[in-house]
């Protein structure tokens, strides 16, 4: 059965990361995914849009798929629906991602256990920015 890390792991995992690749960040201003990103980014992250038919948001160049992307994100953060979520454990695992973060309401338990079986850390159910308020305030 799947269990988010602690408390502390997350806090830790927060305060090693540098870049965010967000998958499925929207450029409206309206969507949550821009609101978290934006608020990560002026907490010191590099955002790193994921999304197909965009070309830059929150200023930052965006990249069709994660595939795509040139470097590895530190992290990669999933707005995107529950059935898309062992698709990205693949991407994640082809691109050598170690740790990922599936926003609240995205939950696939297989995926998140078998990313993890793998070595990644997961995070599931969960909002990226509530949990850095919290635990680095």
């Amino acid at each position: 059965m799947f269990e988010n890390p602690a408390p502390d792991q997350i806090r830790a995992l927060l305060g090693e990361v540098k870049t965010i690749a967000v998958l499925g960040l929207s450029n409206n201003p309206d969507r949550p995914s821009y609101g978290v990103a934006a608020y990560l980014q002026q907490a010191g992250y590099r955002i790193i849009p994921v999304r197909p038919a965009q070309t830059q948001v929150l200023g930052e160049t965006a990249y069709a798929r994660l595939a795509d992307v040139p470097a590895v994100p530190d992290l990669v953060d999933v707005f995107r629906a529950p059935e898309h979520v062992a698709g990205i454990v693949d991407e994640c695992l082809a691109k050598g991602v170690r740790r990922l973060w599936l926003q609240e309401g995205v939950i696939d338990a297989a995926a998140a256990q078998r990313a993890r079986d793998a070595g990644l850390t997961v995070v599931m159910d969960r909002c990226i920015l509530k949990e850095h308020r919290k635990l680095l305030p």
